[in-house]
């Protein structure tokens, strides 16, 4: 039960932050969300879109806190802290 919660956390908080990306490319982009990602990539500013989608995972944390669904919230941040760890993999590595 507990690890389901968790993994219920993390697709949600997974999903949050691929909302939040697209959102935040929506928004604030003239081009179309595949032209921005192509222009990410190719100016090696892609971490930084993906850091500024996952500020949506405060979202479902706040709310899985308030309904005290701990292993929930736990996996959402855990989901941010996989996002984190790629996006530094991604910069220094790749």
């Amino acid at each position: 039960m507990i690890k389901q919660n968790i993994l219920t956390g993390l697709i949600t908080g997974l999903a949050a932050n691929i909302a939040g990306v697209l959102v935040y490319t929506g928004l604030f982009s003239n081009a179309g969300i595949d032209a921005t990602l192509a222009d990410a990539v190719a100016n090696d500013y892609l971490g930084k879109v993906v850091a500024l989608g996952a500020i949506l995972n405060f979202l479902p944390f706040y709310i899985f806190l308030r309904k005290k669904q701990n292993y929930h919230a736990r996996g959402v941040l855990l989901a941010t802290i996989t996002v984190a760890v790629a996006v530094a993999i991604y910069k220094f590595v790749l």
